[in-house]
């Protein structure tokens, strides 16, 4: 008997798809085995595998040459953001009366310079270790002095680190500052203290100090003095005389009352000697005499050296005092 073979039932899941044989009805090209792929559908869908490396490569490295441009450039625009910053803030003093009032009141550092001298300040604020020493022994022991003339350079008067007879602010600020201390050491030690007395004693002392610039200006207006004499220099020939004061207050603690005495009347036959004799003084005081060329015979001259020993006299008055209360 012959056997017949029945029919092949087609896989339902085949394992792999069979190439060999040609599609009829699709239209499609027959493509034996080994035959090389169609180019058009590989290189869409596989690229050569030189694009394979090359491209991310050159990606990264533009990346990065992006990335290191983009730094320099912020860099760069910070670097010059804050020079036209300093640039404009220094030519702000000329534009900004141009300003419209609500930007003026956006930048009040603009302003400051409208009230406060900063540029100024900086010269009496220019001392070194050498010059506040030297300085102190002047305030204290003027007679030994000889040289009291003021050392100028191209017209303007050096900074006082160089010149021993320049007024400073530095010494006259540390000085107030201490004179509160020392007056708050004196109140404990007599079981005086409270924080009430000490802020009542520096806002007295600043008020007194505030007083007799305020007179001093009010008396260069009287007599018509038009002088270089500034308010800054009166706060500084004001402020050397607690110096004195500091020392008489140590001398009464450690001495009583004998010693503050002794000490306060010496510094201030010492700082009297010392504002006659400063010339820093005297010359702004004569400038415009000595410009024009007028002997101090005159009467406005003469007013104006009665004004520099009223001046010089005043100053043993506040020494006292704001000092003898503080020791009973």
């Amino acid at each position: 008997k012959r056997r017949v073979q029945a029919p092949r039932m087609a896989d339902p899941h085949p394992l792999f798809d069979d190439t060999s044989a040609a599609g009829g009805g699709g239209g499609g090209t027959h493509r034996g085995y080994g035959a090389p792929p169609a180019s058009s559908s590989s290189s869409s869908m596989y690229p050569p595998p030189a694009a394979f490396l090359s491209e991310p490569v050159s990606s990264l490295a533009v990346a990065y040459g992006s990335s290191l441009a983009s730094q320099g450039r912020d860099i760069v625009d910070r670097s010059g953001s804050q020079i036209s910053h300093r640039e404009g803030l220094e030519e702000a003093g000329e534009g900004l009366d141009r300003l419209p009032r609500p930007l003026t009141a956006l930048y009040p550092s603009l302003q400051l310079d409208r009230f406060i001298p900063v540029g100024r300040l900086k010269y009496y604020f220019a001392v070194d270790t050498v010059y506040v020493g030297r300085k102190l022994g002047l305030l204290v022991f003027p007679f030994l002095h000889q040289d009291w003339q003021v050392r100028y350079q191209q017209d303007a008067p050096v900074a006082p680190r160089f010149d021993v007879n320049a007024p400073d602010l530095y010494i006259p600020v540390m000085a107030f500052i201490t004179y509160i201390l020392v007056a708050g050491l004196a109140l404990g030690t007599q079981n005086r203290f409270s924080p009430d007395s000490l802020g009542l004693q520096a806002s007295s002392a600043l008020a007194w100090l505030i007083v007799e610039v305020l007179a001093a200006l009010l008396s260069l207006y009287i007599v018509t003095a038009n002088t270089d004499l500034t308010t800054i220099d009166l706060l500084a020939f004001a402020g050397y005389k607690y110096v004195g004061m500091i020392l008489g207050l140590l001398a009464g603690l450690l001495f009583g009352r004998s010693g503050y005495y002794l000490v306060l009347s010496w510094c201030c036959l010492s700082i009297f000697v010392f504002m006659v004799n400063t010339k820093s003084l005297r010359l702004k005081l004569l400038s415009e005499a000595a410009a024009e060329g007028v002997l101090v015979r005159g009467a406005k001259n003469q007013l104006r050296m009665y004004l520099t020993m009223a001046m010089a006299a005043a100053q043993p008055l506040f020494m006292y005092w704001l000092t003898s209360h503080l020791l009973r």
